[in-house]
C-alpha cells in the first residue's frame, strides 16, 4: 500500500509578475492568502498523520515557499527534492516522477501546479467518496490537497484509475479566515 499526497502551491502574488513585465512566472512568491493557507494545510497533515517520507516539489518559488510553511507544522523533516521538471508539468511528467520514487517511501508528497496536478489526481482517482470526487473534478484550488491511496507495492506500478481518493481538502474547508 502506498499513499500519494498531491498539494497545489498556495495562492501566488501576481503583483509585479510576468503579466506586468516584472518577475518571471517561476519567481512569483506567495500572496498573503497563500502564506496563511500553507501552515493550515501543514497542521491538517500532522493531525491526520499524513506525514510524507519523501517530498517532490517543483523548483518554483511559490511551491518552495508553500513547502517551507507546510514543513514548519509537521514536527519532522522528511527528505525533499526540488525538481525543475515539475514546474508547470503535465500529468504525464508528474506521473513519471511519481513512478521513479524510491520503494522505501510509503507516503509521497508532490507539490506542484495546475492544470497538471489536477489532471494527475483525476487520472489516478478511480474511486472514492462521491462528494470528494465531484469537488476534485470541479476545481483543484490553490493549497488544496488530494490524498490518494494506492494498492501497490512499488511506485512504478501507479496507473490510471488505480487509486482511491480518500480525501480532498481545500483551505476553506479548514478555516473561514483565509479570505
Amino acid at each position: 500500500m502506498k499513499r500519494l499526497l498531491l498539494l497545489r502551491h498556495g495562492k501566488s502574488d501576481w503583483a509585479g509578475g510576468a503579466l506586468n513585465g516584472g518577475l518571471d512566472d517561476v519567481d512569483r512568491p506567495l500572496a498573503p492568502r497563500g502564506i496563511k493557507a500553507a501552515p493550515v494545510m501543514g497542521q491538517y497533515l500532522r493531525a491526520r498523520k499524513l506525514i510524507p517520507d519523501l517530498v517532490l516539489c517543483s523548483a518554483a518559488r511559490r511551491t518552495r515557499q508553500t513547502w517551507d510553511l507546510v514543513a514548519a507544522e509537521l514536527g519532522t523533516a522528511p527528505e525533499v527534492r526540488f525538481l525543475k521538471s515539475l514546474y508547470l508539468a503535465p500529468p504525464s511528467r508528474l506521473l513519471g516522477a511519481v513512478r521513479k520514487a524510491p520503494a522505501a517511501a510509503k507516503t509521497l508528497l508532490l507539490i506542484g501546479h495546475n492544470p497538471g496536478l489536477a489532471g494527475l489526481a483525476l487520472r489516478l482517482a478511480g474511486g472514492g467518496r462521491r462528494k470528494d470526487l465531484a469537488a476534485l473534478a470541479d476545481k483543484f484550488p490553490t493549497c488544496a490537497l488530494a490524498v490518494i491511496d494506492l494498492d501497490i507495492s512499488g511506485w512504478p506500478e501507479v496507473g490510471d484509475g488505480g487509486g482511491r481518493l480518500t480525501a480532498f481538502v481545500r483551505p476553506r474547508d479548514l478555516t473561514k479566515d483565509l479570505a
